[in-house]
């Protein structure tokens, strides 16, 4: 059934379903952590505010397509909210379009929200540990970084954060999830391309400045995606060769000086749209499986949802997925068996290297995206560097710091909450942001897209 668009404006906001729905219930784990609260938990990192996520502000609910156990291409929306009758001990999970589900249906569901929520019994006593050594952050009941509820979605989103501002983040997603409606809605891949129209090509007047920039940006990405996988370093290897996601990302220091720093026009609504296909406006779809865009063409995923080079490293991922050469499934048991929260830290640290070696094996997961994905898998003493975090390193802590000495500064500042060092930094930073914008939770879908540097300035202004 259509997914309403979580990105557009408050008025067409999903509302519960008249139609038929399954109601389950999900008990919250007992633990040592501070009581779970859902807005905190899921308004606790960007990835939330990707498409097909949607959190309603005033219901305080998530609400977001779900895949079914019983047939893995097929989605029923989702609306998980806290439960009426036992709030603080229970969530409450809507599926709508659906008179029954089967037991195998349900459990999938119900994990699902899980691993989006990090409900684990692992989870909870990693929160606890990490709460017990931070006061302010056991008081705000921070310690769950909200996920996406499949390690690929992770993953792909994680190629979606670099190199680009926030706004073509959000974008490239949205198309995503939009393609994926569009091909549900076809026959075949070549039906789906043939309806597609061509892309309009849009252009812009540049500066002699920024067109030698993006000449040079063209070429890094062009380099790696042609080179060999290198599979040394780490997560926190900012100096590698391989890092080109830092090359580009160093032009979005632009951004704070003032500068444009994006390579590429960002998609308007109405190229977002689903005009073209009948019956299916206002609509988004899931997020995409890898089977699902395994088969398409990198070229045309590129264009049609505006993104760049990542197109190849996004198909190439679906395909090792599909193939076999990619197994998500090792890779997630590995996190698993690896990472107690009561291990040693060195202990966590090999484990951690243990998965970064294999996720540098993966053509296109550069020290950033890796770090970030590892985050995701439940692995916190590893920070994902960027230029905002060299912004936050300045402004919070008057730290002069560069691209090649800022884990040095982290350390410096973090490794006192080892094995948490991300959570301890994410704390501060998330916190900044709902001071500078206002509380996250409350805010608007359509706000999301002022996550930007120049907006931080007029905030602070």
């Amino acid at each position: 059934m259509p997914i309403p668009n979580p990105i557009g404006d408050p008025a067409a906001r999903p509302q519960p379903h008249a139609g038929p729905r399954v109601e389950l219930e999900l008990p919250l784990p007992p633990g040592g952590a501070a009581p779970f609260d859902l807005a905190a938990a899921v308004c606790s990192h960007g990835l939330f505010m990707m498409a097909p996520n949607r959190w309603d502000p005033a219901a305080r609910a998530l609400v977001r397509p779900l895949r079914l156990a019983s047939d893995r291409s097929a989605s029923l929306l989702a609306r998980v909210s806290a439960h009426p009758a036992r709030p603080g001990t229970a969530l409450l999970v809507a599926v709508e379009g659906a008179d029954a589900l089967s037991s195998l249906d349900r459990d999938y569901i119900l994990e699902q929200v899980r691993r989006m929520l990090r409900l684990s019994e692992e989870d909870g006593a990693a929160v606890a540990e990490f709460q017990a050594m931070h006061a302010a952050a056991r008081e705000e009941g921070f310690g769950r970084i909200f996920r996406s509820p499949t390690l690929f979605e992770d993953m792909v989103k994680c190629i979606l954060l670099c190199n680009c501002q926030w706004t073509r983040t959000l974008s490239m997603a949205t198309a995503l999830c939009e393609i994926q409606l569009e091909l549900k809605c076809s026959s075949s891949v070549e039906d789906f391309q043939s309806r597609t129209p061509p892309i309009r090509e849009r252009k812009r007047k540049r500066s002699k400045r920024q067109s030698v920039r993006i000449k040079l940006e063209t070429r890094f990405a062009e380099d790696k995606l042609e080179g060999p996988t290198i599979a040394s370093g780490t997560s926190n290897d900012l100096t590698h060769p391989e890092t080109n996601e830092y090359l580009s990302s160093l032009a979005s220091v632009a951004s704070e000086t003032g500068s444009a720093c994006d390579s590429l026009p960002s998609l308007d609504n109405s190229e977002l749209s689903l005009n073209n296909a009948p019956g299916l406006e206002d609509c988004i779809g899931d997020f995409p499986t890898p089977e699902e865009l395994a088969n398409l063409d990198e070229g045309f995923l590129a264009k049609r949802c505006n993104l760049g080079y990542r197109a190849k490293r996004i198909v190439m991922l679906a395909r090792g997925v599909v193939e076999g050469k990619v197994c998500l499934q090792k890779l997630e048991e590995m996190c698993r068996i690896s990472v107690p929260a009561a291990e040693e830290v060195s202990t966590i640290e090999s484990a951690c290297e243990r998965l970064n070696k294999e996720l540098s094996a993966i053509s296109g997961f550069g020290p950033f995206t890796r770090a970030n994905v590892l985050m995701c898998m439940g692995f916190n003493h590893t920070i994902p560097a960027d230029t905002e975090t060299i912004r936050h390193l300045k402004q919070v802590h008057k730290r002069a710091s560069t691209i090649s000495s800022v884990h040095q500064e982290l350390d410096k500042i973090y490794g006192k909450y080892a094995p948490f060092q991300f959570l301890a930094y994410w704390f501060e930073l998330w916190g900044f942001y709902n001071k500078q914008f206002g509380k996250i939770c409350e805010m608007e879908p359509s706000n999301y897209r002022l996550f930007t540097a120049s907006h931080l300035k007029k905030a602070k202004n």
